[in-house]
């Protein structure tokens, strides 16, 4: 009896992280793809923008349950947090005047500071693991995002500021899908198929993202992979 408590108690020690806590960014980053993968379908109609907001909000308190922060950052957080739930909950669209400017400015201060703070997290680490690779695919998914607000940004101050080819689209005026399009397609270097750079502004900004997006693949991702050992190996040694 004595000998199945002893093991017991080895079996689950008091203070291991469970299975999230120890995939945080791994949750993050499938969180994102999915995100990516149901944008298209949530675009029309009462009960696709009901579940994008939720989608968009879950995001948020996801986004501060990975970055785990001490206590006056923690509320700096939250602080930026709530016109990011405004954006994402009362003004989910581009085109509705100053005050959905404005959420979309501070949202995009929420998730830079994201960015931020994930950084710190994942290029610290001297020793790369499986969850820092993870943490560094979601900071260039979540530069995409960020991006993707600046063209909404610069859409909504210039309304001409993209020009969409009425053969590759169904509507005139571009919506959030179709800055997250763009951003990610530039951010890749493959090219925003029937959407067009037309301001000077917007080129400027395509430019920037598409040379982060390389050298953030070139230098950083391949660093910490160059870096990586399986824990087994790390044992060994």
């Amino acid at each position: 009896m004595a000998t199945a408590r002893t093991s017991l108690r080895r079996a689950v020690k008091p203070g291991t992280p469970s299975f999230l806590q120890r995939h945080k960014f791994f949750l993050l980053f499938m969180y994102l793809l999915f995100a990516l993968a149901i944008y298209p379908y949530l675009q029309n109609g009462s009960l696709g923008y009901l579940v994008f907001r939720i989608v968009g909000s879950a995001g948020i308190f996801l986004s501060l349950y990975v970055i785990s922060l001490r206590r006056m950052l923690l509320i700096c957080a939250l602080v930026l947090s709530i016109p990011a739930l405004v954006q994402r909950i009362l003004l989910p669209r581009v085109d509705e005047g100053f005050l959905a400017l404005l959420a979309v400015v501070l949202s995009f201060a929420f998730d830079v500071f994201v960015v931020v703070m994930i950084f710190r997290r994942v290029f610290t680490k001297e020793q790369p693991n499986s969850e820092t690779i993870f943490g560094a695919l979601c900071i260039y998914l979540l530069v995409g995002f960020c991006f993707a607000s600046v063209y909404a940004m610069i859409a909504t101050m210039e309304p001409r500021a993209f020009y969409l080819d009425p053969l590759a689209n169904l509507h005139s005026v571009p919506d959030r899908f179709d800055f997250v399009y763009y951003s990610f397609a530039t951010m890749t270097s493959l090219g925003a198929t029937g959407m067009t750079a037309a301001s000077r502004e917007v080129r400027s900004v395509s430019v920037i993202e598409a040379i982060l997006g390389v050298l953030y693949l070139a230098v950083m991702i391949a660093r910490l992979m160059g870096a990586y050992r399986h824990p087994s190996l790390a044992a060994r040694d």
